[in-house]
């Protein structure tokens, strides 16, 4: 290849040179694991400066990893971001990402049609940390105004909802947050890069569960950060960007690096403090998934989009929530800011309730019954009593979450295979209806 920005290529060869060159040493084509915790400093001017951050280079694998940094300017090429920092995990992306901007007593407007362990984290937030959340309805621009706050500094919510299926309006919900002076941050696991780039319709943050699509293969943890670099953290609400910080002796991240400042603090604070750094060896499996990504999520939005359409013309299945679906509410906004697909994960209801959704889930062959999605394998889960457990009646229903809910995420087997196996579950739950009625 030549010597070209990879920007100027197209997403599928970002998608597998984004970041990297053949290693020069040794030639090595593929990414290398730099399976170290240290790195030795030329002297100790260097060593200083790099501590300093007067001057880029690495330090320990709790801050920065060559082989992690390729990962990171990776999905930030994909989602065309000024840069990105990687964590253990989702949640560790999303909580060091909230730590980088708030204080206590600033206010968040959240879409409350979220994963359950998000809805969790920002509940544990306000309790522990001092910050104001408001839940909303996101469908309801009106709403995303009227919460509003003088001290509101952020709003937040999911590309796809978790499991409703609800589209987020990127473009409108950003507008209001940048009328308001506050940043926007967005949770885009479920569309991936490839489905959607939130920061290219106005979102300032873009954070991803890697465990899910990026990885694709359900064998590591990790979550990533990315920021578009376009945000004024200097516009007088956010000291903790602006202001000189105490841990480098008065430094101003955003006045010294710029469209750099916030994630300088994310990786030289936020990280370094909370300490969930990504592991070099995951990473390396990310990089490999992101490499087959283009292709993955094509089939696993093809494989979705015909489970979803056989079960909404199934008897005993109400409120197939799958935004793809010529039926949904969401159709316009997943044509607009979903046009490659709408994504492979969505759930429906089966009338009877928890029963109904035990018996269904226990006579399934080669669907997993596990908490993951975004996995090769085609994976099912009852919401209400997993991963949205913790929720209360009013919440569950405000994410889309009743009783009989049931969340597929549709895997990347033959089409006809997993639609088998579920008329195998349907078949059950209707003989188990008929015993009842007996």
């Amino acid at each position: 290849m030549r010597e070209r920005p990879a920007k100027e290529f197209g997403f599928d060869t970002r998608a597998i040179h984004a970041g990297q060159r053949p290693e020069p040493y040794t030639g090595a084509r593929a990414v290398p694991i730099f399976q170290t915790t240290s790195y030795v400093f030329e002297d100790p001017d260097s060593a200083a400066a790099y501590f300093n951050l007067q001057e880029y280079g690495n330090t320990y694998s709790r801050i920065m990893n060559p082989t992690v940094a390729v990962f990171e300017e990776r999905v930030a090429n994909l989602e065309r971001a000024a840069g990105g920092v990687a964590f253990a995990s989702g949640l560790a992306a999303q909580a060091a990402a909230l730590f980088t901007m708030l204080v206590p007593g600033d206010h968040i407007v959240s879409s409350a049609a979220l994963y359950g362990g998000s809805i969790t984290q920002l509940k544990h937030l306000q309790r522990k940390l001092g910050l104001e959340i408001t839940f909303i309805d996101p469908d309801d621009l009106d709403l995303w105004r009227a919460s509003l706050r003088p001290n509101t500094k952020l709003l937040y919510g999911e590309t796809i909802g978790n499991p409703g299926g609800n589209v987020l309006d990127l473009e409108a919900v950003a507008t209001i947050a940048h009328a308001h002076g506050a940043a926007f941050m967005v949770d885009s696991t479920f569309a991936t890069p490839f489905l959607c780039r939130p920061i290219e319709w106005g979102a300032d943050i873009v954070t991803h569960s890697a465990t899910k699509f990026i990885g694709g293969h359900g064998t590591s943890i990790g979550g990533v950060a990315v920021e578009a670099g376009t945000f004024n953290w200097s516009n007088g609400r956010f000291p903790v960007v602006a202001d000189p910080s105490p841990a480098y002796h008065g430094l101003a991240f955003h006045e010294t690096f710029g469209v750099y400042g916030y994630l300088m603090k994310l990786r030289a604070e936020s990280l370094r403090d909370l300490g969930a750094a990504m592991s070099p060896f995951n990473a390396f499996l990310f990089l490999l998934g992101l490499e087959t990504l283009p292709l993955r999520m094509a089939r696993h939005v093809e494989n979705a989009s015909e489970v979803a359409a056989w079960l909404e013309r199934q008897d005993g299945v109400t409120n197939v929530r799958y935004p793809g679906l010529a039926s949904s509410p969401y159709r316009a906004l997943a044509r607009k800011y979903l046009p490659h697909g709408a994504g492979s994960i969505f759930s429906f209801d089966l009338p009877g309730g928890r029963a109904a959704g035990r018996r269904f889930i226990e006579s399934l062959d080669l669907w997993s019954h596990l908490a993951n999605v975004g996995d090769a394998k085609s994976l099912v889960i009852h919401p209400a009593s997993t991963t949205h457990r913790q929720l209360s009646d009013e919440e569950l229903t405000a994410a889309g979450i009743s009783a009989g809910t049931i969340r597929l995420s549709v895997g990347l087997e033959s089409s006809p295979d997993l639609i088998e196996d579920l008329e195998t579950g349907l078949r059950s739950v209707q003989q188990m209806r008929a015993e009842a009625t007996a």
